[in-house]
């Protein structure tokens, strides 16, 4: 048996710290509910790992958008629990590890205790808390379901971070592969082939065309790698820079949508955002002109974002939302077909949601497929530009070996 750490809230709101031996964090959990607590985490003393509603990670100074997934589902939990608003915010900010989410959450009841919708204490997070999380909230209170409407926010925040985290996850190897094979030519270029250049000037003799520019490239390494750093360095800075400049970042996105592979990837995963966004805000009762709104500031693209705008305005006029969007011809046939099976059936906020899994799914796959692709082109060119090099050198040694001969 091994020991575990917990925390729990009991009945009356009050807050249990402790640790109990058990076989598993599941044991743990099942006695804690049978004593009547609500378990927020249950993990092995020592350990980061286990079950965690509060899996804050590491005490970082800022408040991340996994931390607010967290205090999220926590909230959501304790409210659901019958926990009155403001005690539920004491046990978060009792709970909390991170000194700084400890004086937000202690602000946030300080208001809410004063009088304030919880809505408008976490507009006053200085921007913390998006305006769809805002949003949401503000729909939960008038709607009298607070505690859904947060566990709503918490499944949305974290499909989208699942979807990141597959994204990053099928990144990972071909992110090693470029850098160790970077690394390879780096040692092949700056240390291994500098070292025949003496031998072949004592010999004399002209070297083949081909060891001359990999020495050439090889010398350039070795003696001006700072210089080249630093260009890299200056049009990454430039190019950010230029990003930043709305015409740039709409002519750039508009080049992006229309690359063969790159552009429909960009209109799933914007198409996958809106969806989402605006099928969660309308089941929580917000309107569909104020639901597109917000949805169009969670897109990465500007060119599809100017497109939500001008859905909505043809919205404002009465048509309707799948016309509006198609009428564009940017966005995914079958989403339009689905949004317009929503407005037919009047089940528009799920439709929209379904549009969501539905592309969520597909820029999985998609990014799954360019990775696999992307591997072996990778050790493909890895293979080729090791061989030129082995090569140039074969080839010095063999017109070396002529003149000796």
């Amino acid at each position: 048996m091994a020991v575990f750490e917990y925390k729990a809230v009991t009945a009356s709101g009050e807050t249990l710290h402790g640790e109990m031996e058990a076989v598993s964090s599941d044991e743990v959990i099942a006695r804690l509910q049978e004593a009547g607590n609500l378990p927020l985490l249950a993990k092995e003393a020592g350990s980061g790992l286990g079950f965690n509603l509060r899996s804050l990670g590491l005490d970082r100074k800022r408040v991340g958008s996994n931390d607010i997934g967290v205090i999220t589902q926590q909230l959501a939990t304790l409210l659901d629990a019958g926990l009155p608003l403001d005690r539920a915010l004491t046990v978060q900010a009792d709970l909390a590890e991170n000194e700084r989410i400890k004086k937000m959450m202690v602000g946030i009841r300080d208001e809410v205790r004063g009088g304030s919708p919880l809505s408008d204490s976490l507009e006053a997070q200085h921007g913390t808390f998006s305006r769809l999380y805002t949003n949401m909230v503000r729909a939960g209170e008038m709607g009298g379901s607070l505690d859904r409407t947060l566990e709503q926010l918490a499944e949305y925040m974290q499909r989208s971070k699942d979807l990141k985290d597959g994204i990053v996850s099928a990144l990972i190897y071909p992110i090693i592969l470029l850098v160790l094979a970077i690394t390879s030519l780096m040692i092949l270029l700056t240390y291994v082939v500098p070292q025949f250049a003496p031998i072949f000037e004592e010999l004399g003799g002209e070297m083949p065309f081909m060891t001359r520019v990999v020495l050439g490239v090889g010398g350039a390494l070795q003696n001006y790698w700072w210089l080249m750093v630093g260009i890299v360095v200056a049009i990454v800075m430039w190019f950010r820079h230029q990003m930043m400049v709305p015409d740039t970042r709409r002519k750039w996105d508009h080049r992006f949508l229309k690359m063969r592979m790159v552009g429909d990837l960009v209109k799933k995963v914007n198409t996958a955002r809106l969806a989402r966004t605006v099928g969660t805000l309308l089941i929580n009762g917000v309107p569909v002109l104020a639901s597109l709104s917000i949805g169009r500031s969670v897109m990465s693209n500007t060119v599809l974002a100017e497109d939500v705008d001008e859905a909505a305005e043809s919205v404002k006029k009465g048509d309707s939302l799948a016309r509006s969007l198609s009428e564009t011809g940017r966005f995914p046939r079958l989403a339009l077909q689905m949004i317009s099976v929503g407005e037919e059936t009047g089940k528009l906020d799920v439709m929209l949601l379904k549009v969501a899994n539905t592309y969520d799914d597909e820029v999985k796959t998609a990014v799954d497929r360019m990775m696999a692709l992307l591997v072996p082109v990778l050790t493909l060119g890895l293979a080729v530009m090791i061989a030129t090099i082995v090569i140039s050198i074969l080839m010095a040694i063999l017109s070396v070996n002529d003149l000796v001969g």
